[in-house]
């Protein structure tokens, strides 16, 4: 039985040392390292590897920030790997199915691996506890940044792909509307559209039964009539 596997670790040297070791069984087959979350998560949705093995304490978004940016039926059997105890104390918590310290044991690494294949046999995957989403990370002028979801007016989806609006600024997300549906307070308000119900102005509702949403910003999102009555229960409104 082989195995597709990402390595996701902000260190080169890590990567390598981890890559090296794998070699050592007849089992893995790497296809991509990656540096960072966000590599990670566009990573996991191009190969839907059976395994990845993730560095918790990253610079900007950690690990767990990583799993946060996944749909739920994308996330892989994760093996944890970290230099600090007090993180893998915390990733064990989390129901992984084992985590790796730093610098990684050959013997400890070979009780990992038969994990694996025990759970790969039994075709059981944790329930990894994962958190909500604090970030959104965003493509801006070939910069990636990381939006504040507190900042954030409102959500739309269209042929070009996800579009975070905040501070009168647009940029593209490569997380999914399912994704921002359950990892975040932003409330779906439309098929295309979530909105931040703190930065809510007003609400007009319209003759056809739908309404519109007025943000700080002045920006008008729509709200359809389906989802009226849920966001009128959101807001306390009869």
């Amino acid at each position: 039985m082989r195995y597709k596997t990402i390595i996701v670790d902000d260190e080169p040297y890590a990567r390598q040392e981890l890559r090296h070791q794998l070699a050592g069984f007849d089992c893995f087959d790497i296809v991509e390292e990656c540096e960072n979350a966000v590599e990670g998560v566009k990573a996991v949705k191009e190969h839907s590897p059976d395994i990845l093995f993730l560095d918790i304490q990253m610079p900007g978004l950690n690990g767990f920030d990583m799993l946060s940016m996944l749909e739920q039926s994308d996330v892989p059997l994760v093996i944890f790997v970290t230099a600090y105890d007090e993180y893998a104390i915390k990733a064990f918590e989390k129901d992984t199915l084992d985590y790796l310290l730093k610098p990684i044991e050959p013997k400890r690494l070979s009780q990992t691996v038969t994990r694996i294949h025990q759970a790969m046999i039994q075709d059981s995957l944790p329930n990894y506890a994962i958190p909500s989403l604090k970030k959104i990370p965003c493509s801006l002028n070939n910069v990636i940044k990381l939006v504040d979801i507190d900042v954030v007016d409102y959500i739309e989806s269209d042929i070009t792909g996800i579009h975070v609006i905040s501070e009168d600024k647009s940029c593209l997300t490569d997380l999914t509307l399912k994704v921002l549906e359950e990892r975040t307070d932003l409330f779906r308000c439309h098929r295309q559209y979530m909105v931040n119900l703190n930065r809510i102005k007003e609400i007009k509702l319209l003759d056809n039964g739908a309404a519109e949403l007025l943000t700080y910003n002045s920006i008008n999102v729509p709200v359809s009539r389906r989802l009226l009555k849920s966001l009128k229960q959101h807001l306390g409104i009869k």
